[in-house]
């Protein structure tokens, strides 16, 4: 079984628990349950893996085993380090293009079982180049579809010392690939491997494990907006890698110019996204009138009344609010109702209540900006 698999949920386990530290630091609860990371490695990306294995063995795709070798190394490497945005394929799956070309050209010694038969490293690459755009399209797919749920609120001082807010996402996901490798390589660890042949030339079927790693910061505006936003974006690149990938099947090297241009465009992306985030006011900052609404506890009286993050809380129970001790005290006028005036996302006034049960979050559920951070801050 290739170490990717079990590594990919290991990371998200410790994602998982990392998160729900930092939010008990801050907010003296959790949000979603440290299982949360691991809930979403799946199912989408099975999806969109099951429907990228009709493309390519349909096409006829066929990629050199030492591709896959030395994509799933620079994947173990980076895995391993606190930079989940260098698990995007553009990095992964470029760099072991640029490896497989050099160990190809420079003839690295490598194991049988390692290497494969490559009929000429012209017929081999193209397809290299293709898979390379079909994994970054479905990296922004898994971002905006759901890089966007579960999005995580911490707190921060900003530099004028003021207590903000921001949301952070940092998300794996595993996507298997079915993939034509050219030879037998496979048949001499595995007799019973399955192999077959396509004209004059001998293929064996593996599923390749990706790791998809994604991890973006928002403090200027709302979070869900913003990673759909980036995620098209990540798209759009992906199809114009796409249409610049039929220049490989004519000149072969530019496999080579491709993968560059992924990395690079790759991480022009991520230089704009941190540039604008730096450069922005926070979204969830203290007002003078009401409380913002930075994180909701999922299942908690806030989640069933349907409360959104970035609302504003005005009234509790007819009393005007605008920091946390007066909401408590609001709270406590009713012990089995209530009732609030909130000021939705597009600045629409709207009421929602609720009775309140004995079994209830006793502070309903809702995540606001502290005055400061630290322990035994109470979280409402």
């Amino acid at each position: 079984m290739n170490p990717v698999f079990y590594l990919v949920f290991i990371a998200a386990a410790f994602y998982g628990v990392q998160r729900v530290k930092r939010e008990r630091q801050h907010f003296s609860v959790r949000a979603e349950n440290a299982y949360f990371e691991l809930k979403q490695i799946f199912p989408l990306s099975l999806t969109i893996g099951l429907f990228l294995s009709i493309i390519t063995v349909t096409a006829g795709l066929a990629v050199p085993l030492e591709l896959i070798v030395f994509t799933a190394g620079a994947t173990i490497l980076f895995i391993l380090t606190p930079k989940v945005r260098w698990l995007a394929p553009a990095y992964t799956l470029s760099i072991g293009v640029l490896l497989t070309f050099i160990a190809n050209r420079q003839e690295w010694p490598m194991p049988d079982f390692f290497t494969s038969d490559t009929f000429g490293i012209e017929s081999i690459f193209p397809a290299a180049a293709l898979l390379i755009s079909l994994l970054v399209i479905a990296e922004g797919i898994l971002i905006s579809r759901n890089g966007k749920k579960g999005t995580s609120p911490r707190l921060m001082n900003s530099r004028r010392g003021q207590q903000v807010g921001m949301h952070e996402v940092k998300r794996i996901w595993l996507l298997p690939l079915f993939l034509l490798i050219p030879g037998e390589a496979l048949t001499l660890t595995s007799d019973w491997w399955p192999v077959f042949s396509i004209g004059n030339n001998t293929y064996s079927l593996i599923v390749a494990p990706f790791a998809i790693g994604y991890q973006q910061q928002i403090q200027s505006s709302l979070p869900q907006k913003a990673i759909e936003a980036y995620g098209n974006k990540v798209i759009v690149f992906g199809a114009v890698l796409l249409l610049l990938s039929s220049a490989a099947y004519i000149y072969p090297i530019a496999t080579l110019a491709i993968a560059v241009l992924a990395i690079l465009g790759r991480e022009f992306l991520n230089y704009r996204q941190r540039v604008t985030e730096t450069n922005s006011s926070f979204y969830f900052a203290k007002r003078n009138e009401g409380l913002m609404i930075i994180g909701i506890v999922p299942n908690s009286p806030a989640d069933k009344m349907e409360l959104k993050i970035g609302e504003v809380v005005l009234k509790v129970n007819g009393s005007i609010v605008n920091d946390e001790n007066g909401f408590y005290q609001a709270l406590q006028k009713n012990a089995a109702h209530c009732k609030l005036e909130v000021l939705d996302t597009n600045n629409e006034l709207r009421f929602v209540q609720r009775a309140l049960y004995t079994t209830d979050h006793h502070e309903l559920g809702i995540l606001f900006i502290k005055d400061e951070v630290k322990k035994g801050n109470r979280a409402v």
